[in-house]
């Protein structure tokens, strides 16, 4: 089982799944929410999903003329886990904290940078692991 939980503890997550895929989405909107090249999330299916508290402090903001929304802490501002579909919701990779090491461990020491195309325009981003870092068997990173 892995838990999580926002930067101020408030909110928190259990999730009763292996975790092994992050996804990055580099959509415009998820650049502009985050602030950043886009957000590492999990997908995990809604049956395996439990908040452990906090639900009260959780805030929601729809995109207009958009099937988009984002959810995050009101009190420090993290994003926190939202629906992905009918079936299963996504959960922000940087909140899981105790219990799958080894999904922090293959963002951990990664030099993330744009991909351009001819006109100078980025198009998606790339990974690299840094020089003197080793990728070893599930995952792990080592320096």
């Amino acid at each position: 089982m892995a838990r999580g939980e926002c930067n101020c503890g408030a909110i928190g997550v259990a999730i009763a799944a292996d975790l092994s895929d992050v996804i990055v989405c580099h959509c415009s909107i998820c650049r502009r929410a985050t602030g950043s090249n886009g957000i590492a999330v999990v997908i995990v299916g809604k049956h395996q999903f439990e908040w452990t508290k906090g639900e009260e402090f959780i805030r929601r903001w729809d995109k207009p003329d958009a099937d988009w929304q984002i959810a995050f802490c009101g009190r420090c501002g993290s994003p926190v886990p939202g629906e992905n579909d009918e079936t299963n919701m996504f959960v922000p990779a940087g909140l899981i904290a105790d219990g799958q090491r080894g999904l922090y461990d293959k963002l951990r020491h990664r030099l993330v940078f744009p991909i351009c195309d001819d006109m100078g325009r980025p198009i998606a981003f790339g990974g690299r692991t840094l020089p003197g870092v080793a990728l070893h068997e599930g995952g792990v990173l080592e320096v």
